[in-house]
C-alpha cells in the first residue's frame, strides 16, 4: 500500500452559491476525499461571484457548514475593486483575474483595469491569472514590470510553456500549473485511456472546456517540459448531463476524482514519478499559495490494483466524467 500526503488542488470550481445543481461544498469536497484531495481553492466565479467582503463571506459561511476538506477561497478581481479585494487577502486564497473573456463583475475589459490591482494586492499573496497565449505573455510582462508573483492557471499550448520556461530562466516570478484533461486528452483524438465513451463521445458539448483541448504536439510540449510545471491542478468545472448535451453547452470538466488516478496511471508507463506528484501536488501548492501543513494527513493508494473509472461512482453532482470508461 502506497501511502502518499493528501493533495492540493489549487483550482476548484464548487458552484456555491448561485450553481449548486452543478455542485456544493458537500459533494465536491466529498468527490475531493473521494479522489485523494485534502484541500482545495475555489473560484471566485459563482453567481454572484466573490469580490467583495460581503460575497467572500458568503462563500466563506457555505464552506464552514458544509465542506468536508480544508479549503480556501479566492477573491475576483473586477474592474473597479482593487482596494476593496487588497483588503481581503488576508481571509482569501489569493485573487483570480480573467484576463480573457468573461462576463459581469469579473470582466477586465482592458490593460489599465489590471494595473491597480498589480498594484495593490499584497505582493505576499498569489495573483492566479486566467490567460491565453497573447493575454498570458502580458501577465508574464505586468509581473516583470511590477516585480510580483503570478500564477498562470490551466496552461495548455506548446507556445505557453515555452514562454513561461523563458521567463523562469530570466528570473521573472511565474509559476504555472497544467490540468489532466490537457496531459491526456487533444482535440483530435481520443484519450490513451480505452474508453468508447470518453472523448470520443460524439463531441459535441461533452467535449467543450477551456482552455481548449488542443493538439498532439502541444500536449508532447507539456510532457517534455514536465520540470517547468510546478502544479497539477484539475479545474474541476461540473455541468450536469443535461446541460454539456444542450444546444449551447458550457465549457467545462469535472476532475477532481479521476487526477490521481489518472497521474497514477502516468507512473505506471513510466512517464512520471511519485516524487514529481508529491511535488506538484503538495509541496509547491503548498508554498506558492502559502497554505499550512496538514499534519497526519495522507492517503492511501493500493498500488497492484486497475479499476475502471465510471461516472455512477462519483461523489461529483454533475454525473459524468470525460473519462468514463476508462
Amino acid at each position: 500500500m502506497l501511502k502518499l500526503p493528501g493533495l492540493i488542488d489549487p483550482h476548484v470550481h464548487v458552484r456555491e452559491p448561485g450553481g449548486t445543481h452543478k455542485e456544493d461544498w458537500d459533494t465536491a469536497t466529498q468527490a475531493a476525499l473521494a479522489g485523494g484531495v485534502t484541500t482545495i481553492l475555489a473560484m471566485p466565479n459563482t453567481r454572484p461571484p466573490i469580490f467583495d467582503e460581503a460575497t467572500l463571506n458568503l462563500a466563506l459561511d457555505a464552506a464552514k457548514q458544509k465542506a468536508r476538506c480544508d479549503y480556501g477561497q479566492y477573491v475576483g478581481a473586477g474592474p473597479d475593486n482593487a482596494d476593496i479585494v487588497a483588503s481581503l487577502a488576508p481571509k482569501a486564497a489569493g485573487l483570480k483575474m480573467y484576463l480573457d473573456s468573461t462576463f459581469g463583475e469579473l470582466r477586465l475589459d482592458d490593460m489599465t483595469l489590471w494595473m491597480p490591482h498589480f498594484i495593490n494586492f499584497p505582493k505576499s499573496a498569489p495573483i492566479v491569472l486566467h490567460s491565453e497565449s497573447r493575454t498570458m505573455a502580458a501577465g508574464i510582462l505586468f509581473a516583470a514590470v511590477y516585480d510580483r508573483p503570478v500564477h498562470i492557471a490551466h496552461i495548455s499550448l506548446k507556445e505557453e510553456i515555452l514562454l513561461i520556461k523563458a521567463a523562469k530562466e530570466r528570473g521573472i516570478k511565474v509559476t504555472c500549473e497544467v490540468c489532466p484533461h490537457h496531459l491526456f486528452l487533444t482535440k483530435d483524438s481520443p484519450p490513451p485511456l480505452p474508453s468508447p465513451k470518453s472523448i470520443g463521445f460524439g463531441g459535441g458539448g461533452r467535449k467543450e472546456v477551456r482552455p481548449r483541448l488542443a493538439t498532439q504536439e502541444d500536449v508532447d510540449a507539456l510532457w517534455a517540459n514536465m520540470d517547468v510545471i510546478d502544479c497539477f491542478a484539475t479545474d474541476h468545472a461540473p455541468h450536469t448531463v443535461e446541460e454539456k448535451d444542450s444546444e449551447n453547452p458550457p465549457p467545462g470538466f469535472p476532475g477532481l476524482e479521476t487526477l490521481l488516478p489518472l497521474l497514477l496511471t502516468a507512473v505506471s508507463e513510466s512517464r512520471l514519478t511519485i516524487d514529481e506528484i508529491i511535488q506538484k501536488s503538495v509541496v509547491n501548492p503548498r508554498k506558492i499559495f502559502n497554505l499550512p501543513e496538514q499534519p497526519e494527513t495522507w492517503i492511501e493508494v493500493d498500488e497492484t490494483t486497475e479499476y475502471e473509472i465510471k461516472a455512477a461512482e462519483q461523489f461529483t453532482r454533475c454525473g459524468w466524467t470525460p473519462f468514463d470508461g476508462g
